[in-house]
């Protein structure tokens, strides 16, 4: 898990995502388990579904480095979407972003909800929360 957690600090840092939030979804989604799978096909360390994979060039996502990889691009590509607001951004990476567009905002849904809850605590901005 430290090599993983290393690994997602500087890969972050190589696509301008704050590394604090990149291992907050990480810790969110897989708690730093390269070989994780969830019930909706969610793959590797990040949580990639299979879309996502194809649309970041993820080809093996078990493999920590390309699956961390392809995460911090669309993280990144998030942001920018998102105009760095990143309740928005985790919101997005749970539930989609035609979700967050559809809702105008974190969408209504228990999950994601909690889920911006947990990561931007992780992340250590809990205090800065907006729903």
């Amino acid at each position: 898990q430290r090599d993983i957690a290393r690994l997602i600090r500087k890969v972050a840092t190589r696509y301008k995502v704050d590394p604090r939030f990149a291992l907050a979804i990480a810790m969110a989604e897989s708690n730093l388990n390269a070989n994780a799978v969830s019930p909706k096909n969610a793959q590797g360390v990040m949580q990639l579904i299979p879309a996502t994979q194809a649309r970041f060039g993820v080809t093996r996502p078990f493999d920590a480095e390309q699956n961390i990889k392809g995460a911090m691009a669309y993280l990144s590509w998030l942001e920018k979407r998102f105009a760095g607001d990143w309740h928005l951004v985790a919101a997005a990476y749970n539930a989609g972003e035609g979700s967050v567009d559809r809702y105008g905002g974190v969408p209504p849904y228990a999950e994601t909800r909690q889920y911006v809850r947990r990561v931007m605590g992780f992340a250590g901005a809990g205090a800065m929360i907006r729903m």
